[in-house]
């Protein structure tokens, strides 16, 4: 995951996911949010797993927050954290949702109240 001059990694992204270009785990988003187990991790994990799992210890992050932080193509951050789920190093959950559209007539009503609280007639 170090970096050259040009800010391309030293390693091609399919070398860090050893060669594998699917996620064992389809249901893994962009935005999915990642977060460690605390089990500890066994002996013989890849660096790029391990370099995922140190970046989950200080809390959760998404999975492109992942890969930004990593340096790695989001397809390759996917794979690797369906491996570490697979291993129950990880955990996932989906994202939220995006919320509905504010009634734009609401919003001016309450606008219009705030307004009128801050300048009594």
């Amino acid at each position: 995951m170090t970096g050259r001059r040009g800010g391309r990694p030293l390693v091609p992204a399919y070398l860090s996911t050893g060669g594998v270009a699917r996620p064992s785990r389809p249901q893994l988003e962009r935005l999915s949010v990642l977060r460690s187990t605390g089990a500890p991790a066994p002996t013989g994990l890849p660096a790029a797993q391990l370099a995922l799992l140190d970046a989950l210890d200080d809390g959760s992050l998404t999975v492109v927050e992942a890969a930004a932080l990593l340096r790695l193509p989001v397809s390759a951050v996917r794979v690797l954290a369906g491996e570490l789920i697979d291993r129950d190093l990880a955990a996932s959950r989906a994202p939220i949702p995006t919320a509905d559209r504010f009634d734009p007539d609401l919003l001016k009503r309450v606008a219009d109240g705030l307004r009128a609280l801050k300048h009594p007639r």
